[in-house]
């Protein structure tokens, strides 16, 4: 599925480091907004993992799951519609 992470964070430091970690994770589509197809159990060890990196206080960082057939329905006006990353690569 496809999960949408949307983040504001006021700490430059911190900002980028939640950006640098989740570009492991998917793809950035604005400064704050990130498009990661993950399994469920995949979106369960990167909810985790965000959760050490930010202050519930100071941060905040928002989960968006979308089905399948809510992504087929995306509509964008410039930049691509969310594709999910390639079954495999080829070095």
């Amino acid at each position: 599925m496809l999960v949408l992470v949307v983040y504001d964070i006021p700490n430059d430091k911190k900002r980028t480091k939640l950006s640098n970690f989740l570009e492991g994770y998917g793809r950035r589509v604005q400064f704050s907004v990130f498009e990661c197809f993950l399994s469920l159990e995949e979106m369960r060890q990167l909810y985790e993992q965000v959760k050490k990196l930010v202050k519930p206080a100071e941060d905040n960082v928002r989960f968006y799951w979308i089905s399948q057939e809510a992504v087929s329905r995306v509509l964008t006006i410039g930049g691509e519609t969310p594709q999910p990353p390639p079954k495999y690569y080829v070095i």
